[in-house]
């Protein structure tokens, strides 16, 4: 009895975790499918913001830029293109800014304290230039953190759940 009990347990896990794998691959492939902007892969991490499943996919162009794609992982819908800049002198980056990199960090610390870990350089949709900052707390859970660079308002907060792909350039 207790033999075929936990065979049955074993199996209805094995098959919930089957079908949430299957679902995730199912959003996943819905998300890539979405973006509209061919490139090579760099980095794909799975974020919780505010207690929703996004994918952050990020690519890079033939012309060399960086994209990143926030997709629903519930939908597989983008719902927020940025583009990465390489330095805070980028020409659409600074034509609004007025919080400096320093100042992004510690808003950013004193709002989730830990080590940066990475600093990203982004462009909205709508133009305006924030930082995105990675943060690692005492527990090893990273944050992103991400700033306004106009007014150094926090306008999104999410946490890693994990990642796959590096930038080795941009880690502190």
């Amino acid at each position: 009895m207790k033999t075929t009990t936990l065979t049955c347990v074993l199996a209805l896990g094995f098959v919930t975790s089957t079908s949430s794998y299957a679902a995730a691959d199912q959003a996943i492939d819905s998300c890539i499918a979405a973006i509209q902007k061919p490139g090579e892969f760099i980095k794909l991490e799975k974020l919780n913001v505010a207690g929703n499943p996004f994918y952050e996919i990020e690519i890079k162009d033939s012309k060399g830029a960086e994209w990143e794609f926030m997709c629903d992982a519930k939908n597989g819908k983008i719902t927020k293109t940025e583009r990465e800049v390489s330095t805070v002198d980028d020409e659409s980056f600074k034509k609004n800014l007025k919080v400096t990199e320093k100042e992004a960090i510690a808003i950013a610390l004193k709002a989730h304290p830990g080590t940066v870990q990475e600093v990203e350089y982004e462009i909205e949709e709508n133009g305006d230039a924030s930082y995105e900052l990675d943060i690692v707390n005492d527990k090893g859970v990273e944050t992103k953190v991400e700033v306004n660079a106009a007014n150094g308002k926090i306008i999104e907060v999410s946490t890693e759940e994990w990642e796959v792909g590096e930038e080795a350039d941009e880690k502190r």
